[in-house]
Formats: C-alpha cells, structure tokens, sequence
C-alpha cells in the first residue's frame, strides 16, 4: 500500500522522527515525540514522485474531478506544482492571509467561480491552516471536492474541523501507520507504540480544553 511505502520512505528521509522521550519541542511549546518536515521530500525526487502516485491514485477515485489545484503556502505549493504537472492541470496558491500590499492577493493564480478544485497541504496538525486555504477558495466562488495532504499526526479535531465545514479531509499516510512500520521492524515496541499513541490521544484532549 502507498499509505505505508510513503511512511517508510519519510521515516529513511528523516522528513518525520520519533523520540520516545518526546524531546522535540514544537513552536507551540509542546513537547513531542514526533518532528514531521516534509520539506526534505523536495531533495528527493523518488520519494516526490511516489508522494505525486498517492495524490494522483486519490483522486482517480473521487466522483468528481478537479478543473485545478490549489497548494498551500509555502510547503503545499511544491506537490501542488508536481500533481497539477502530472495531471496536466492549472495550479494557483493560497497565503495564510491576503498580501499587505500591491493588490492584496490571498490567491495567486488564475481561478473562475464554478471551477472545481482540489487543495494540497504537506501536513495536517490541528489542520488549521488547510481549511482556512479551503475556505479561501470557497470564497470566491470555487467548489472544494477536498483537501489532500501528505501526513497527518491524527488528531480527531483536524478531521472533525473539515466536516463541518463540509470538505473532506484525505491524507496518504498518518502518525499510526508510521507507528506500525516502525514496529515492524523492530524500531519501536508495541508498548512504546501504545504509549505514543496514548501522547497523541491526550494531546487532543488538551487542544480540545483550550
């Protein structure tokens, strides 16, 4: 399955680590013990084109199909870039808010209300930043099929955000599938598996309260 090919070829590529002694810090202070940076997969270029088959396979199975693709700023513009060249398709991006100056664009990139559109994100967290890019779009008129993203840690809020907005949130591979792999070759205990994921499931628990 792409789901864990794509975990494995992240975790070789150090674009995500886990420390059991959640030593990574996150901008927001919490301390984890997963890092994700999906930025490294831009020196890759199998690992691009495998992350490229996933998006493009997603798609293949949706009923509707996108007349663009939409890349969040900045880490979604590169796959968007890639999949819309594979697809053969227009691409815009979206700012996390419009420009301060010249014409105070939010959306770079030509879109028409009533195009179908397709967004890509690198990560999803809380999935935030993805959904108001979504958002954006719906703004002007575009119809959102979904936001696609490369990695998610699972938090139930990211999800939860997306359907009640009414966009679909697919992502090519998660924190529990990386779990998985790691415990299967021996990287990582099943008792060390449960703890991270006990982490992942408090962690919400914590964003949910605040």
């Amino acid at each position: 399955m792409l789901s864990h090919e794509i975990a494995k070829r992240l975790y070789e590529i150090e674009a995500v680590q886990i420390k059991t002694d959640r030593s990574f810090t996150w901008t927001s202070g919490i301390k984890s013990p997963i890092y994700c940076d999906n930025r490294l997969t831009l020196s890759y270029p199998d690992v691009r084109e495998v992350i490229v088959d996933a998006f493009v396979e997603i798609i293949g199975k949706m009923d509707d199909k996108p007349d663009i693709i939409a890349g969040c700023a900045t880490a979604g513009i590169p796959h968007a870039a890639w999949l819309a060249q594979r697809l053969n398709l227009p691409m815009v991006y979206v700012r996390s808010k419009p420009k301060a100056h010249g014409k105070g664009n939010q959306i770079e990139g030509k879109i028409s209300a009533g195009q179908k559109v397709v967004v890509i994100e690198d990560l999803i967290s809380t999935g935030g930043s993805a959904l108001n890019s979504a958002l954006a779009l719906q703004a002007e008129g575009v119809e959102v099929l979904g936001t696609l993203a490369i990695f998610t840690y699972g938090l139930s809020k990211s999800f939860e955000s997306f359907s009640e907005q009414g966009i679909e949130l697919k992502t090519i591979t998660s924190f529990d599938v990386l779990l998985d792999y790691l415990v299967s070759i021996d990287n990582l205990t099943v008792s060390e598996k449960e703890g991270l994921m006990e982490w992942r499931d408090s962690l919400f628990e914590r964003i949910k309260s605040n």
